[in-house]
């Protein structure tokens, strides 16, 4: 299980490790945002030290409308267990996010009043 944080508006971050395709690990944060639909959505920019396969397009409807995201395959570690997922990537993402998806395979808890924010 991993200790998330809240920031001042109250968005929720976790520290995830993305695995580069030489295997360097970088630790980061990510925003849990639930309105994604995606595993992991990042900027492009950040694509250049991970060195990630692109396997192709795909359409993703965004608050913008229907955007076409270069995607890739994304090697992650939460909670110390490794994941290979397909992630989109964009030239207008502030952070990188991590989406729904991830609700299907870890447990998530948020109390706002005590502090408390784990995913695992």
């Amino acid at each position: 299980m991993i200790q998330g944080e809240f920031d001042e508006i109250g968005q929720l971050f976790f520290e995830i490790e993305l695995v580069a395709g030489n295997n360097e690990i970088f630790p980061i944060n990510a925003l849990l945002d639930t309105g994604s639909t995606e595993w992991l959505a990042i900027d492009k920019q950040d694509l250049e030290a991970l060195e990630w396969e692109q396997i192709g397009t795909r359409q993703v409807v965004t608050a913008r409308g229907i955007t076409t995201f270069e995607n890739y395959a994304a090697k992650v570690i939460i909670d110390g267990e490794e994941f290979i997922v397909p992630a989109v990537a964009g030239a207008d993402f502030r952070e990188t996010i991590i989406g729904v998806p991830w609700l299907r395979r870890k447990r998530l808890v948020v109390d706002f009043p005590t502090g408390e924010l784990t995913l695992g």
